[in-house]
């Protein structure tokens, strides 16, 4: 960008304020934090139109609110009375920057009022232009959001589809008819006759072995990809006290991030690594029982149901599934072979699309990088706007 000047120039970030669950009263108004909408309430804090950029949490996020609306503390806002700049425009100029790479406040990462002002964005054209510039994109970008939406939507279905077909054969099996029976699973229903129910703790035990090393892969679990290094390129090095701890992990092993926020996030380890003292690791001990058939039983809805309800706290909030609560589910155990067969035909099925997804989720990236480009383009007077056309982003 050849032409540039601090934010400060043109606007002025206000602090949201504090606004607690139980303090809101459902209205007209969205409530917006640093993650976007959580809700709604009767009083606005900023005019309409106006825009939210995370402060806390998803620092640097930026929300479009057009009808205005109550910003809460972990985000600023920007209306009419805080820029001397059409505010359209001005969403879209904020989105042609890194306003992430503005500010990491010590501890908790942050972005500060004082780094965001000094953030350099276009120098503004005439108001007209402005005005201009901000029609081009609301038309442009509408198109390929609404293009994006298409995208999400094929990916949530299969999504759907692949909890649905896990589900139904970690608890039915691979046949097409099975003679059930109420199990003594809680939630979970019935399963096949011939399959056993058995406590947890009689093929798999805790492992408590803590970090040594000092120079060991750390490794992070999430809900969909289940176990995978934190960075692919970085061998985190720990000094001794600050390993405390931290569990050693080994291929076959399974992880379970045992706070509530997370519950679900498990998975079984393809790595030699290291996970944070938030996360459980198990180890199977039977050669009965087959780890990927229980990477795929952990992570179907019904049982993450099951884990939820043994696990303790005193608040929601504050759920935690100790390694006695998991230990002592009652969990279906088909014969070894109906296992194995059963994480076949996933495997099988669930492949193209696994490769589908992939192409659509590369595709929504190419959406969002043409989006950030037509933006930018746009904002900085690379092309005019009366002549220019943003077609051709059918991907």
């Amino acid at each position: 960008m050849n032409h540039l000047l601090p934010l400060k120039r043109v606007a002025r970030l206000n602090y949201g304020d504090a606004l607690p669950t139980e303090d809101r009263i459902a209205g007209d108004y969205p409530v917006l934090g640093s993650g976007g909408p959580s809700g709604t309430h009767k009083h606005a804090n900023f005019q309409a139109p106006g825009i939210v950029i995370g402060r806390k949490g998803s620092f640097g996020s930026i929300h479009w609110a057009p009808a205005g609306g109550f910003a809460i503390d972990t985000a600023y806002y920007i209306d009419s009375r805080s820029t001397s700049v059409d505010l359209r425009w001005l969403y879209y100029a904020l989105n042609a920057v890194d306003l992430r790479g503005a500010s990491q406040d010590v501890g908790v990462p942050g972005l500060s009022r004082e780094a965001a002002h000094e953030v350099l964005i276009p120098v503004p054209p005439e108001p007209s232009e402005q005005g201009r510039i901000a029609d081009f994109l609301d038309a442009e970008t509408s198109r390929i959001d609404q293009l994006a939406k298409v995208k999400e939507r094929s990916s949530e279905l299969l999504e759907e589809r692949r909890i649905a077909l896990t589900s139904q054969l970690c608890f039915r099996g691979t046949e097409a008819v099975n003679t059930l029976r109420g199990s003594e699973i809680g939630s979970i229903g019935k399963i096949p006759r011939h399959w056993q129910v058995v406590r947890n703790k009689t093929f798999i035990t805790e492992v408590t072995s803590l970090s040594k090393t000092g120079e060991e892969e750390l490794l992070t679990v999430s809900h969909k990809t289940g176990i995978t290094p934190r960075s692919e390129k970085t061998v985190y090095m720990f000094m001794a006290e600050s390993r405390v701890g931290y569990k050693q992990c080994r291929p076959g092993d399974l992880v379970i991030n045992t706070l509530w926020a997370w519950m679900g996030a498990l998975g079984v380890s393809r790595y030699y690594g290291i996970v944070s003292p938030a996360y459980g690791v198990y180890r199977f001990t039977s050669n009965e029982a087959n780890p990927e058939y229980f990477d795929y039983l952990y992570r179907t809805p019904e049982y993450v149901c099951e884990m939820t309800r043994h696990s303790k706290g005193v608040w929601t909030s504050r759920l935690r599934l100790y390694p006695e609560s998991f230990l002592a589910l009652n969990t279906p155990m088909p014969p070894r072979v109906e296992q194995d067969n059963i994480v076949e035909t996933l495997k099988r099925e669930l492949e193209p699309d696994r490769q589908l997804r992939s192409v659509i989720q590369r595709s929504s990236e190419v959406l969002a990088e043409r989006r950030r480009a037509l933006i930018t383009a746009a904002v900085t007077g690379e092309f005019d706007v009366s002549t220019a056309s943003g077609r051709g982003v059918e991907v």
